[in-house]
């Protein structure tokens, strides 16, 4: 099957045999626990909505689908998804060499929480491989990548970075979020696991909070299952409906997305109050040739800097009148937010001026709304 198809059918296949009603859409399995008829053996293979749920299981067969992967598994959020697979594969002592350009959520939970338990991070332009290669050591278990990142489009190579990971038997993780599966399939190129907040372009409609891991090492996804189940942050029925039903149309809003984001990045690239653009689908971006090679398009997120100064950036953003001022992304309308003061704030000010998270720096996920009602927007904010 082509994306498209898988998409739209894994996971929701009629039940056409004796006693099956058809459904072509996939009941909402609202039941916390599921009757036996014979007392050691579960019924369909359910017994407790946190250990399985039959709408949950349709959820995580399309997200293994679309990433080619043997096996999905759907969390209540992006953030549970993450620490499950932590707790999953380090103990105390473990290090993980991290791109140094991460969701501020992401570099929360590493500083903040898992450090207590004794697991160390070290950050790394990853753009050059050989950064993550010499940042490991004796007690490296883990790459975590996000590409692109989270705000500034970093990208990098993920071939390269997995074959390190396989040379010095290191798991390597790609938050795929930016992407999606349309345009990015990590696990073709080498990685070991895959990590999305399904909230975003998965869901697609800014009403579900989700998350998801896709991977087909059968050892890690017995380790993940095992902890899904005992740590229970799992999304509800509802939650899995949601994200499937947002996933039917996930190519198409890719597709236009996607072509929305490359005329706003074209036309922000020439106003004169702008000083830099960063979206790799511009000849500009300095890794433009890496993002044709192992992405297929070049997604609806951008960032930009304002000339100016932090209040010029907050006046530009109240002037808006079709983008919404909001943090997250990835939904059908335009989110429009200043990092340094929404997103990233969890980072501080010094590390974010490291980094390259000016105070003027502006991140956009693109929506789906006429391209040139979103320009007129902008142009007019941007001319106040």
């Amino acid at each position: 099957m082509k994306f498209e198809t898988k998409a739209i059918h894994i996971g929701e296949e009629p039940n056409l045999s004796q006693g099956g009603t058809g459904d072509v859409v996939i009941p909402i399995h609202l039941s916390t626990t599921f009757a036996r008829k014979d007392v050691e053996q579960p019924t369909g293979r359910y017994e407790y909505s946190r250990t399985g749920n039959p709408t949950r299981r349709a959820l995580e067969k399309r997200l293994a689908a679309l990433e080619n992967a043997q096996f999905g598994l759907a969390f209540a959020s992006g953030m549970a998804a993450e620490a499950t697979l932590i707790l999953s594969i380090l103990k105390s002592g473990d290090h993980i060499v991290a791109f140094d350009d991460l969701y501020g959520g992401t570099k929360r939970l590493f500083n903040k929480v898992f450090r207590k338990f004794g697991i160390e991070v070290t950050y790394v332009d990853a753009r050059d491989p050989e950064n993550v290669a010499r940042a490991v050591n004796q007690h490296t278990k883990l790459f975590w990548m996000e590409t692109p990142t989270n705000p500034l489009m970093k990208l990098c190579d993920i071939k390269e970075i997995s074959e390190i990971g396989k040379e010095k038997n290191i798991i390597t993780v790609i938050d795929n979020t930016f992407m999606s599966p349309y345009f990015q399939k990590p696990l073709d190129l080498g990685a070991d696991i895959v990590i999305h907040s399904t909230t975003k372009y998965l869901g697609g409609h800014s009403d579900v909070v989700g998350g998801a891991i896709m991977l087909s090492n059968q050892k890690l996804f017995e380790s993940l299952l095992f902890n899904q189940n005992s740590i229970g942050a799992v999304p509800s029925p509802f939650d899995c409906y949601l994200v499937l039903r947002g996933i039917k149309t996930l190519a198409v809003r890719m597709q236009r997305h996607a072509y929305n984001a490359q005329k706003i990045a074209e036309y922000l690239e020439h106003h004169p109050k702008v000083k830099k653009v960063y979206y790799p689908g511009l000849p500009s971006h300095p890794q433009h040739d890496l993002a044709k090679k192992q992405m297929s398009g070049f997604g609806g997120m951008l960032s930009f800097e304002i000339d100016g100064t932090l209040t010029d950036a907050k006046i530009f953003l109240k002037r808006l009148k079709i983008f919404a001022v909001a943090e997250s992304l990835g939904g059908v309308e335009s989110l429009i937010e200043l990092p340094a003061l929404m997103s990233h704030t969890s980072i501080p000010a010094k590390e974010r001026e490291k980094l390259g998270i000016s105070d003027t720096l502006i991140r956009v996920s693109v929506g789906l709304e006429d391209v040139e009602d979103l320009i007129d927007d902008l142009e007019n904010a941007l001319a106040g």
